[in-house]
Parts: structure tokens; C-alpha cells; sequence
């Protein structure tokens, strides 16, 4: 699981991070399927915690269990970095969303060889909410966008302008994927959806977090 390290939400001076949700509710569905977990950042340690997921408002199952759970604090608190991972030690990667992977993770070079080495190798990609933003640069063999022609979904523009945030985040996720090429689809907003195009699978939203670790359990079989 890759988690965001960046934690300035543009130049507004407010913070931002990973979405709590979006990184409990998978973390325990593959727990729970007895996976060997390993979280990593950019920068290693503790990735940064969007505020706005603490709200008492945005808490789930899955975030109250987290909360309670010392050993899964511990191992946030001790990400690796994104730098050492080596995709033959994994059998798929997991990106949870929140606002922050827009701005590091998009762009990271470390981020971009994984999903290109662990598509090429024939090992599955998700991603969830803003996180499908990672797909921005990644390339298949041929040099095209990876997303291209292919099936995608991620958090939508009038969810994006639902929490007033389309003229600070760097880009769009759902503007992004139709003009690198994919097929963009997606369902009423807040509500989980979720896409599975053969070893890629991507989620809408939130509440889509679930569904997606759900999804790439079922691809990796």
C-alpha cells in the first residue's frame, strides 16, 4: 500500500494527507485475506493524515477499528520508503486517495517505474478515489499513456467541486483520464463504484475504497 507524504493542500495553508477511510477499509479486508501488508511513502515514517478524514462526521467501521489497533498505528507510523519497494517482492500495490497523492505521488518517479514494472509483470494496480491520479504519467511499452484505452474511474469534477477544490488541486482526476485516453465511467456521486480492466482496478470515491481492495483480491485470485 502507497501512501501519500505530502501534506500542504495547494497554497490555502490548510493541510491535507491520505483520506483515513480509504487507507482502513482496504488495509483490513486484506488483512483479514491473511496478506503480508507493507506500507510505503515518498518519504518513509508517517504519511500525513488529511484532517478533514478525522472529522467525527467521515468516521467508518474501519476507521474506529484502526484507531483501537496499536500494532496497524505502529506499522503507518513506520512506512518504508517509496524508493527501496522493488516490484518482484510484491504481488500487487494498492493506492489509497485523500487530496495529497496529486501532488507527490503523480509526479513521483519511484511511483510511476512501480505501476509500469508491476503491470508489465503481469501483477495488479488499484487505486482509489484521488489516487487514480497516479495513473498521470505512467507509460505502457509502447510509450502511449497507460491509461489509455482502457476502462478508469476516480473521483468525479462535481465531487471535486462538491468540497470546493477544483481551482487549488493541480489537476482534475476525472478531466485527466479522458484526456490521456481512457474510458472514463462513473456512478452518482458519493456512492462506491468501482472499474476492473483486466490488472488495473480503480474507484470513485470514498466510499469505493472497500469495493476496489474487494476487486483486487478477486483479480489476484
Amino acid at each position: 500500500m502507497v501512501l501519500t507524504s505530502h501534506d500542504q493542500l495547494g497554497n490555502t495553508g490548510k493541510k491535507t494527507g491520505f483520506w483515513l477511510e480509504e487507507f482502513a477499509a482496504p488495509y483490513y479486508v486484506f488483512k483479514e485475506a491473511d496478506a503480508h501488508i507493507t506500507l510505503a511513502s515518498p518519504l518513509g515514517g508517517q504519511p500525513p493524515l488529511d484532517p478533514k478524514s478525522d472529522d467525527p462526521a467521515a468516521q467508518t467501521e474501519a476507521t474506529r477499528r484502526f484507531k483501537d489497533d496499536a500494532e496497524s498505528i505502529t506499522a503507518l507510523a513506520n512506512t518504508v520508503k517509496l524508493a527501496s519497494v522493488k516490484a518482484a517482492d510484491f504481488d500487487a500495490v494498492f493506492y489509497p486517495g485523500g487530496h495529497g497523492p496529486l501532488w507527490d505521488l503523480a509526479e513521483d518517479k519511484y511511483s510511476i517505474a512501480l505501476i509500469e514494472k508491476m503491470l508489465g509483470e503481469g501483477k495488479p494496480v488499484a487505486a482509489v478515489c484521488h489516487a487514480p491520479g497516479v495513473l498521470r504519467h505512467p507509460k505502457n511499452a509502447d510509450g502511449t499513456p497507460l491509461v489509455q484505452g482502457r476502462r478508469v474511474t476516480g473521483f468525479t469534477n462535481t465531487e471535486e467541486e462538491a468540497v470546493q477544490l477544483t481551482h487549488i488541486v493541480p489537476f482534475l482526476v476525472e478531466d485527466m483520464l479522458k484526456a490521456k485516453g481512457g474510458h472514463y465511467s462513473k456512478g452518482p456521486d458519493w456512492h462506491p463504484y468501482a472499474v476492473v480492466d483486466g490488472l488495473l482496478i480503480t474507484g470513485q470515491n470514498p466510499a469505493s475504497s472497500e469495493l476496489v481492495a474487494q476487486r483486487l483480491l478477486e483479480v489476484l485470485g
